[in-house]
């Protein structure tokens, strides 16, 4: 893991959480980024992909997965996404990541099982995200276990840090 990750905030990486910096390939008719490729290092496998907003100021969270690793990518504006590590046996357990992540700072945040995650927009507009989970969405029975944004045991203030 590289010594400083642009726009992670942490003690320390949660155990199985990785990133890749994404590269914009601009020329006079716009540009290209490619978020996820098969002959990545962190590529797992492909279940589907899917697009999510939120509008500012609004928090989505929190949720894990039991088995579907999560990789996130915000192409327009800017969102918090933050990580819990709840997971007793993890070296990492109790670690909060914080990672601003958009057009000021384009990465892939993989998630990886067991997991808390969940996003805020702390831009001026609405945000969108793009994940690119490995599992399906199984509509009947989803992987996907939900706690109150606020009202819960994650030591964590979704509050704007001024100073």
């Amino acid at each position: 893991m590289p010594e400083y990750i642009t726009g992670f905030k942490g003690k320390k990486l949660i155990d199985g959480v990785k990133f890749k910096k994404l590269k914009v390939i601009p020329d006079e008719r716009g540009c290209l980024m490619e978020m996820l490729r098969s002959d990545d290092d962190l590529f797992i496998k492909f279940g589907q992909v899917y697009f999510t907003t939120a509008y500012p100021g609004v928090v989505k969270a929190w949720h894990y997965h039991k088995k579907q690793s999560d990789n996130f990518v915000v192409l327009k504006g800017m969102m918090k996404v933050v990580l819990y590590d709840s997971r007793d046996n993890s070296p990492t357990y109790g670690e909060i990541n914080e990672f601003f992540m958009g057009d000021k700072n384009y990465i892939l945040v993989q998630i990886p099982p067991y997991v808390y995650h969940g996003f805020k927009c702390i831009g001026e507009s609405e945000t969108g995200v793009i994940n690119i989970p490995t599992e399906l969405y199984n509509y009947t029975a989803p992987d996907e276990y939900r706690i109150h944004p606020h009202d819960n045991g994650i030591p964590y203030d979704w509050g704007r840090k001024d100073g």
